[in-house]
């Protein structure tokens, strides 16, 4: 039971990071990513966030740490949704 009381308090965030979907999740042990497949099945996308790293600074942060990965077709971190 506690197990599904701290699955309902954890944050989720869909990104889209210069044309790649990223889910993250806040949870109590820090930040965690994932590339989510089409059946549901998700791997871990390999991007570190800081605890230090609020809400607020999420999209900063993903933009400065994976620019990289911007085109022309994809120049942006876009905050698809939010789960809190």
């Amino acid at each position: 039971m506690g197990e599904k009381l701290a699955e309902r308090k954890m944050k989720y965030y869909k990104y889209n990071i210069f044309g790649r979907e990223v889910l993250i999740e806040r949870r109590s042990d820090g930040w965690k990513t994932f590339y989510q497949g089409s059946e549901g099945k998700r791997r871990n996308a390999g991007i570190f966030i800081p605890d230090e790293v609020d809400e607020p600074e999420l999209t900063q942060y993903l933009s400065d740490l994976c620019h990289e990965w911007a085109s022309e077709s994809h120049p942006d971190v876009i905050c698809l949704e939010k789960n809190h």
